[in-house]
């Protein structure tokens, strides 16, 4: 059966002859009406082509990509929390620890001086008969004995001692304490004084006929001070003790050079050892005033010696500190009754004597023979013995007796 063209009934489904322009008008006009396309100039604007430049992004930008740190928790509020058992035992372990270490140091510092001391000599040093009544404050007598016992030949020679017998003294000093300013009193070992039982003639001569107690008596009869302590030192003594001490300084004025005391040395301010110490303390052959001059030196050494002796060094320097204190017994000797603490309280007081800490003067002398000065040596000796030596003035404390 040949086709039919269809009608677009329904039962040949829609009709969509009229989109083809071949049968009946579209039921709605506006389904068929084109849609208008936008023209397009042919050619680009160059606005259209431009590429847009990258902006960074700006801080605000940048702050709001980045992701805001988090605050810290705030501190818990209240009384702090107490160590952990562990950090308690550490602590308690470190405190333990530093306490051992101070009690053993203590018992150091006190053991020393203790077992030291039980070697050291004691000298019979007071007299008999009358003496001056007791006086305000403390008066000490230094000596140092020209001895050369104990002494070997091979240290004589080093030190320049000599060989000479008997024992006389290079250095008499007084030191007195008390409720003014530390006075170290020089007396020159040649002067001429009455000795108890022989006659008028140099008071070291005491110390040679009858030793300590008679050198005490002879200083007390002439001066009327009352000696309390009694310090004696050996010729090898000082040496000790500066080497001991790792040495001192010394300012001679001029170059020295002695050669019956072995000194040989420059002008000006040094370091010496034992030896030169020693000499630079006994050189009576270097210098116009003899004698006078050589106690001012014998009272810088000793000076010198006790502010090494109780400076911090020697004190936290262990070995130091046994170097000293075992140097004490070869070549000290105390008078009986004077303990270890009344003989650090007479170290202590060596060292203050000079510049505003004390006074440092030789007797008053009349001349160079030496004479005492009749006037001023008794009133020297009088404030002494009142304990006012807050009233001596430069007119009776001179470093050279008023002469020269």
């Amino acid at each position: 059966m040949p086709d039919r063209p269809r009608n677009g009934g329904p039962e040949d489904g829609p009709d969509f002859t009229w989109l083809y322009g071949k049968g009946g008008k579209p039921k709605d006009p506006e389904a068929t009406r084109p849609v208008p396309r936008p023209q397009r100039p042919s050619t680009p604007s160059p606005d259209e082509t431009r590429v847009m430049r990258a902006q960074p992004p700006s801080r605000h930008q940048e702050r709001r990509t980045t992701p805001p740190t988090p605050p810290r928790p705030a501190p818990p509020v209240g009384p702090p929390q107490p160590p952990t058992p562990s950090g308690r035992k550490r602590r308690r372990f470190r405190v333990r620890y530093v306490f051992i270490v101070l009690l053993l140091w203590v018992a150091y510092l006190v053991i020393v001086p203790v077992m030291a001391w039980r070697d050291v000599d004691k000298v019979d040093w007071e007299p008999e008969g009358s003496r001056p009544d007791d006086q305000p404050g403390t008066t000490y007598l230094l000596v140092g004995s020209d001895s050369r016992a104990g002494l070997s030949k091979e240290e004589r020679k080093e030190l320049s001692t000599g060989n000479a017998g008997g024992g006389r003294t290079d250095t008499i000093m007084l030191l007195h304490t008390g409720s003014g300013p530390n006075l170290l009193l020089s007396i020159p070992r040649d002067s001429i004084v009455d000795i108890p039982g022989h006659g008028t003639t140099k008071i070291n001569a005491a110390y040679a006929f009858g030793e300590a107690p008679l050198l005490v008596e002879t200083i007390e009869q002439n001066t009327g001070i009352r000696i309390d302590d009694y310090v004696e030192i050996g010729m090898g003594g000082v040496a000790g003790l500066v080497d001991a001490a790792g040495g001192i300084e010394v300012c001679p004025k001029e170059d020295m050079k002695d050669k019956l005391a072995g000194l040989d040395i420059k002008k000006g301010c040094q370091e010496v050892d034992g030896t030169t110490a020693l000499a630079y303390a006994r050189s009576r052959h270097a210098s116009a005033t003899g004698d006078i001059d050589r106690v001012r030196r014998q009272r810088e050494v000793v000076a010198a010696v006790g502010s090494q002796v109780l400076s911090p060094w020697s004190i936290l320097n262990p070995v130091r500190y046994w170097k000293l204190n075992h140097e004490i017994p070869a070549f000290f000797a105390f008078g009986d009754g004077m303990g270890p603490i009344r003989s650090a309280m007479w170290a202590t007081a060596m060292t203050r004597v000079d510049g505003d800490k004390g006074l440092t003067c030789v007797v008053p002398l009349q001349d160079l023979a030496v004479h005492w000065d009749p006037v001023k040596a008794p009133e020297m000796f009088d404030k002494i013995i009142k304990d006012d030596t807050d009233s001596i003035d430069k007119e009776l404390c001179s470093p050279t007796g008023g002469i020269g």
